[in-house]
């Protein structure tokens, strides 16, 4: 229950970021967004009709047609997230900031608020429904990221848009998309995304015990074969994190020159225990 708490008390705030950057920073500019809330927004500046309420219409079929891909704790968060972000973005319509004459400036923060909220209500096991919820498909069928999923979904919504807000103001916007992707790849996934390196050496027990001593990291050795020698040689890895890596890359120069290393992002780290530093 404290856990389930927490996680809704994450998504509301996370709502009221993302509905603050909606119509503080890309209405109050004539930006646009993509998803649903992209289309709610052209709605409000064709028809002058209510964000909060078409936002709720639209993600409330979408999460009824999407629910079934979801298990019960994320589909009762996605409520949660569409009932309180339309709420929020009905509570601020009247709340801007006239950036005009650096439509830029206010691209860049429309994707930094945007992306923060979003990014919340992700983290919290949630999504904020429309593109998020195909969004959130993806990255379960495709392995995507779900900041690569909604840039794709987003870019087709604002093609759309460029023909009621303008070329220009379409371009501002997708700005402001990329830099929402980013950080909600950051907001979900960056706090765990580590390095993992392997290490093929000609000395591999001195470099695991320079590696573990002076960094404290744990080593699995690995079996490997060379596909030209055919000889076996132990492979070493490890993960650490990124701050880590010069330092590591300095010990096993310093006890073998020519030893092999390759390195690779690892965006999460699941085992019971583990802890990066």
């Amino acid at each position: 229950m404290q856990k389930t708490s927490k996680a809704v008390l994450l998504i509301i705030i996370g709502c009221f970021i993302y509905a603050f950057g909606i119509n503080y920073f890309a209405i109050a500019n004539r930006l646009s967004e993509g998803g649903m809330i992209g289309i709610t927004i052209v709605t409000f500046y064709l028809f002058e009709w209510s964000p909060g309420l078409v936002n709720f219409v639209l993600n409330s079929v979408l999460l009824a047609v999407g629910y079934k891909f979801f298990t019960k704790r994320i589909t009762l968060y996605t409520i949660v997230a569409i009932i309180f972000s339309s709420l929020f973005l009905h509570l601020t319509v009247n709340w801007a900031s006239d950036l005009n004459d650096d439509t830029l400036l206010a691209a860049l923060f429309a994707g930094l608020t945007v992306g923060l909220g979003l990014g919340m209500i992700f983290r919290a096991g949630g999504t904020s429904g429309g593109s998020a919820i195909l969004a959130r498909i993806m990255h379960q069928s495709l392995g995507w990221s779900i900041g690569k999923a909604m840039l794709v979904i987003d870019i087709t919504v604002i093609a759309g848009s460029a023909f009621i807000i303008g070329q220009e103001r379409a371009m501002y916007t997708l700005v402001a998309v990329y830099i929402g992707a980013k950080v909600i790849d950051i907001v979900v996934e960056g706090a765990n995304e580590r390095t993992a390196v392997l290490i093929i050496s000609s000395s591999p027990e001195k470099v695991l015990e320079a590696i573990t001593d002076t960094m404290a990291r744990g080593i699995t050795i690995l079996e490997g074969r060379g596909g030209y020698s055919n000889s076996t040689q132990e492979v070493l890895y490890v993960v650490i994190n990124k701050q880590e890596i010069v330092q590591l890359k300095s010990l096993v120069k310093e006890i073998d020159p020519e030893a092999y290393v390759t390195v690779h992002n690892v965006q999460e780290v699941f085992r019971s225990g583990y802890k990066g530093k």
